[in-house]
């Protein structure tokens, strides 16, 4: 079953963070994840939402694949260069 992978990202470090960016397409990529949402302009239509300053959102084939992927060396060195470049909200949900 599906599964979503969705981040909020508010980023500080506009540099640092285009490396992230690099890396984690690298790892998501290889991990078999597939990018549905990327930063793209939203809009709040109902309910006391707080719009995202950046919202991501990949599809993986299973929640395991997308903690496969969190978890991986790869990621992991993404990561850590995102430490100092953005704060993130994350969390993976399971599709129907």
């Amino acid at each position: 079953m599906a599964a979503y992978l969705l981040a909020e990202a508010s980023v500080t470090d506009p540099v640092a963070y285009e490396t992230y960016k690099q890396l984690a397409q690298t790892a998501i990529a290889q991990y078999g994840g597939r990018y549905l949402v990327r930063g793209g302009a939203s809009e709040v239509l109902e309910g006391g939402w707080s719009k995202p300053p950046r919202l991501v959102i990949v599809e993986f084939e299973s929640a395991e694949q997308a903690k496969r992927f969190y978890d991986s060396p790869e990621y992991r060195a993404a990561r850590d260069v995102r430490k100092d470049a953005a704060s993130m909200n994350m969390l993976v949900v399971q599709g129907i």
